[in-house]
């Protein structure tokens, strides 16, 4: 089949030949050769990837080459002719059905690799080919410089809800060869069914956008978005590639009570101070299941409970409160890895995530403005680790170790704590952010006394160090702590003292706690009061969350109103189609002293 005549031969050599050498003595060559992309797949094997076009018989399609590293240059030529011998053997076919009678030359098809001017040989292989610079694959005449690892985009991919009035972003975005901050997006609408239309058709894919994302605007309801990505770095540019939503742009479910909460938040905090927001974003992971959607909150539509519905609502709502400091609990890895970094980081944003301990793949994270921070420090805790090893907590372990079922317990919990030190660029001062998660058992009160302790004083310890350097430093302690005002956590933060015979140490009476007595030297208040609830389901609601600050070293300057009971009542508790948590988020700018 692959036979070809030594006269035939000599004659692509010389169209090959001439073509290469009138493109070389033209300025920039490789832009004005097409190319031929050229990815390593491992390092075994390669694809190779170029567009051929036949228009006699109306061919224009992409062929993908997935090659051994060990093939030559002979094979690969063989795996050329037999693929586009096929498919233009296809379009003959079209083209004879539609013009019986229009005569078709037999297709005669010669490739050639060259370098320069010469023929590389048969017997070169793939992989010495990639490293020998200025190679050209001659196709009939067309002419492919081989591109070896341009920027490539490895996975692009839209979210499964996207609605009128939310931000767009992608929800799976991977790149190689390039960084994704450096590539060119944009963003296309059509009212046409997906199915019918030509993924690349100007006439039905009308431009609406570019940039990192797309904002919809009621005008896109009912239309399919597409957004083409064209990866680049400072040199190269690579092959496009495009992905298409999989459902229409939908109604959005009107104005959310974090829009009325965003009027006190148009403005960012000036340098004298900083917003924070601590917030329990609900992790996908416990959400998606049947027991979730039938026992714990059955009053919220399947839908509402998507990770890609409650995302656009988290990400707008965060987004709005111009904050410099947000804590964030119950984030899913993949989460904090395909939005909240990528985002965050696009709009000036630093980006911490702290794993909680074992299986579970949901966390902590920390986002800072880096317009007003440098990071200068960031580690994470696992309390129960901390508790045999650690000198700062001996008198805790004793205790614990007392009790075996107490032991056994807290040291099998996964709670950690996330510590960062941040430098405001504007003063010097640094800030000491503690952001955790205590253990959520009613019965636990002991065991989360325990854990906001061990979370303290680990916290306590990297202030002191930071006074020993010489820096101003203040504490600042965020999170769910899954409790209420008046628990023996609460009182440790501001009342600064458990007696030995403290109510909470004895939660659980067989686990209770005998002959501890703690203390807290630093002086702290909560930023937002205490207000009813922070937390609202059906079968609970209460005060849970907490942004705890130094007083000596900070005054709040404002607190963003909560929701109303009517507001968070109004589709039964939360989470609901407007609230993507069941939890509230907290807010309030503080103001250096």
């Amino acid at each position: 089949m692959l036979s070809r005549t030594y006269g035939a031969f000599r004659l692509i050599y010389r169209r090959a030949s001439s073509a290469v050498n009138s493109l070389l003595s033209q300025e920039d060559t490789r832009n004005s050769t097409m190319k031929a992309y050229c990815r390593t797949k491992s390092e075994d094997r390669v694809d190779i990837q170029f567009q051929y076009v036949d228009p006699v018989i109306g061919l224009d399609r992409w062929f993908n080459f997935n090659r051994s590293m060990d093939d030559n240059v002979q094979q690969i030529k063989e795996r050329i002719v037999t693929n586009i011998d096929k498919a233009c053997l296809k379009y003959k076919k079209k083209k004879l059905k539609k013009l019986p009678t229009d005569p078709l030359d037999e297709l005669k098809l010669e490739v050639q690799l060259l370098q320069g001017c010469e023929i590389i040989g048969p017997e070169v292989t793939c992989r010495n080919l990639l490293v020998m610079p200025d190679v050209v694959i001659a196709v009939n005449g067309q002419l492919y410089h081989l591109d070896v690892d341009p920027p490539t985009v490895k996975t692009l991919k839209l979210p499964t809800s996207i609605m009128a009035g939310y931000q767009v972003y992608l929800s799976k975005f991977e790149v190689e060869y390039c960084i994704t901050r450096e590539c060119e997006l944009i963003w296309y609408k059509s009212h046409e069914p997906v199915n019918v239309i030509p993924e690349d058709s100007s006439e039905t894919w009308v431009q609406v956008g570019t940039g990192f994302s797309y904002s919809t605007s009621n005008s896109d309801i009912g239309s399919w978005l597409k957004v083409k990505c064209i990866p680049r770095n400072s040199s190269r540019v690579g092959l496009p590639e495009c992905a298409i939503s999989s459902q229409v742009v939908e109604a959005g479910p009107g104005q959310c009570p974090f829009d009325i909460r965003h009027n006190f938040t148009k403005e960012s905090m000036g340098n004298t101070g900083f917003r924070v927001v601590t917030y329990n974003i609900l992790a996908d992971l416990y959400t998606d299941s049947e027991y979730t959607r039938k026992v714990l909150h059955p009053y919220c539509p399947p839908y509402a409970l998507a990770i890609d519905y409650r995302k656009q609502l988290i990400l707008k709502e965060l987004i709005g409160y111009n904050a410099d400091i947000i804590c964030l609990q119950e984030v899913d890895g993949k989460v904090f890895d395909s939005d909240l970094k990528p985002i965050f980081s696009s709009l000036g944003f630093g980006a911490e995530f702290s794993k909680k301990g074992g299986q579970v793949s949901e966390g902590m994270t920390c986002l800072f403005n880096t317009s007003k921070f440098r990071l200068v420090e960031s580690c994470s805790h696992i309390l129960a680790e901390e508790l045999p090893k650690n000198p700062l907590v001996n008198d805790l372990w004793e205790a614990v170790q007392k009790n075996e079922d107490l032991s056994k317990r807290i040291i099998d919990r996964t709670t950690s704590c996330h510590l960062l030190v941040l430098e405001s660029l504007f003063n010097g001062k640094r800030v000491v952010v503690a952001n955790t998660h205590l253990y959520f058992h009613p019965n636990a009160d002991h065991i989360r006394l325990l854990q906001s302790c061990v979370a303290l004083r680990l916290a306590q310890n990297l202030r002191n160090c930071q006074l020993e350097l010489g820096k101003e430093v203040s504490l600042l302690f965020c999170g769910d702590f899954n409790s209420t005002p008046g628990s023996g956590v609460f009182e440790l933060m501001t009342l600064q003292h458990i007696d030995h015979d403290n109510e909470a140490w004895s939660s659980k009476p067989e686990e209770a706690v005998r002959d501890l007595s703690l203390h807290n030297p630093i002086v702290m208040e909560t930023a937002c009061g205490t207000p009813p609830f922070t937390n609202y389901t059906s079968g609970f609601s209460g005060c849970l969350d907490y942004i705890f600050f130094e007083k000596s070293k900070l005054v709040v300057e404002q607190v963003v109103p909560l929701p109303s009971l009517e507001e968070v009542t109004r589709h039964c508790a939360l989470p609901s189609i407007v609230f993507p948590s069941d939890h509230i988020a907290l807010i309030a700018d503080l103001k250096w002293v």
